[in-house]
């Protein structure tokens, strides 16, 4: 049997994002912290090295880009092999938060889910 490397919380949250459209970094930056009220407030020195080894990986590449500005962006787009690993790594994450909830709930003496 393959042991697949499991892509870390962050890479699975920006995977997410890549999945409704193509980002540049401080897109991602700002639209993660929207989505979750703050919660993950990512630096541009946490983001950049997590889509690197996503790239290196070959679950989202990227090209440049000229935004409205006239500069040059640097955009990730989520591959097809993307798309299937944040399938498979949401599930795993379904089933992990579930249990971790299972457990909460039975530590707070209200039983069995």
């Amino acid at each position: 049997m393959e042991k697949r490397k499991t892509i870390e919380h962050t890479g699975l949250l920006v995977l997410s994002l890549l999945a409704g459209e193509d980002m540049y970094g401080y897109q991602m930056i700002v639209e993660l912290a929207r989505r979750s009220d703050r919660t993950f407030d990512m630096k541009e020195g946490t983001l950049y090295p997590i889509l690197h080894g996503l790239e290196k990986n070959g679950v989202v590449e990227a090209y440049m880009q000229e935004a409205p500005t006239g500069r040059m962006r640097k955009y990730y787009h989520l591959t097809k092999k993307g798309a299937e690993r944040l399938r498979a790594e949401e599930a795993a994450w379904q089933a992990y938060a579930g249990a971790v909830n299972a457990v909460l709930r039975f530590g707070a003496g209200l039983g069995p889910a």
